[in-house]
């Protein structure tokens, strides 16, 4: 009898710590800090992650945190090849806990551009914010630009994906 109820009780501890552990994990889940200097970039809508009310707001020292990536590539902007540095788009979504399947990305000059959001995990598209390993002010078409890597793939050298493309981005709208 005693056998049988020390069983009993040691499963119950071992759920107990099964539920505890899942607990002190989702715990550990890194909340998205208030920025500490000038907000570049601010994402609503479908996303679980906010510092700020329903936005996650994200100043450039907070994507710098973010695993940095770089490559050169032609654009219809440039009468050369450019290299882009910053996050990958998707590191910025899955920061925030993006959860649409669509993205309208925001200019300052309120221009607008639809982009699905699996492109983000098709191309390695980046939120750059150096070009040719110098800050972009904004008349020179920051601070900060989605970028396709238009050289990889034939598919991205098109309208399609040069529209795509947003120059002094400021906002992220997530559906």
């Amino acid at each position: 009898m005693q056998s049988h109820r020390r069983y009993g009780y040691e499963r119950v501890l071992s759920k107990a710590w099964v539920i505890g552990a899942a607990l002190l994990a989702a715990s550990n889940v890194q909340a998205l800090e208030p920025p500490t200097g000038p907000v570049v970039l601010t994402i609503d809508g479908a996303i679980t992650q906010t510092n700020r009310g329903p936005q996650a707001q994200f100043d450039m020292k907070m994507l710098e945190k973010l695993p940095q990536h770089s490559f050169s590539t032609q654009t219809p902007w440039y009468p050369s090849a450019v290299t882009f540095t910053g996050p990958l788009l998707r590191d910025v979504l899955a920061a925030v806990g993006a959860k649409g399947t669509k993205i309208t990305a925001v200019a300052l000059n309120d221009y607008k551009t639809e982009i699905p959001a699996d492109d983000a995990t098709r191309h390695d598209v980046i939120v750059a914010r150096l070009m040719n390993n110098r800050p972009m002010p904004i008349r020179e078409k920051g601070p900060l630009f989605i970028v396709y890597p238009f050289d990889t793939k034939a598919e991205l050298r098109s309208e399609l994906y040069y529209n795509r493309a947003a120059w002094q981005l400021n906002a992220l709208h997530i559906r």
